[in-house]
């Protein structure tokens, strides 16, 4: 679980837009390390949960139509399911998710976003960029209102720190 109290310090930058939330750092890791942390369902329970929150089951078929699940955990043992089909996946390069669907491309109840998540090779370090496109503006809204710019820069910062030690 979220056992990574200490994160290295990382210049997150993150921005908005109508229906879109972004957010790219440059992780001091080479891009397989971290492709690896988004695609190998132990290593992606590491660090996926902004920390007070955890995350005890994580499930990743990472290949196109393949399908995703994580469950977070709060404080107050409140869970918030997570599950979503991969649209696209290159190596070490791309990943685009979907709650769209679920498991076996079964409609979900309420599309939230489609997250594309990019890894470029930069001198032996990934630039890292995570974008979150919302089916509106007022569902990027709410995303924001939730705490994406704290919290996704708190995992990025996670995520980096497994990623350089493993």
């Amino acid at each position: 679980m979220n056992d990574m109290i200490a994160s290295p310090k990382l210049d997150v930058t993150t921005t908005s837009s109508e229906q879109e939330l972004t957010l790219t750092c440059l992780i001091d890791a080479p891009r397989e390390k971290v492709y690896r942390c988004w695609t190998d369902a132990e290593l992606f329970k590491q660090w996926i949960a902004p920390l007070p929150y955890t995350t005890p089951v994580a499930e990743m078929d990472a290949r196109a139509g393949g399908s995703s699940f994580f469950l977070m955990k709060g404080p107050e043992g409140e869970e918030i399911p997570c599950p979503g089909v991969f649209l696209e996946v290159v190596p070490n390069e791309k990943l685009v998710m979907t709650d769209a669907y679920t498991r076996a491309w079964e409609p979900s109840g309420k599309p939230f976003m489609t997250t594309i998540v990019t890894f470029e090779d930069e001198g032996g370090r990934t630039r890292y960029t995570a974008r979150c496109k919302h089916w509106s503006a007022e569902d990027r809204k709410a995303h924001e209102e939730m705490g994406f710019h704290e919290g996704w820069s708190q995992v990025s910062r996670q995520l980096a720190a497994l990623a350089a030690k493993i």
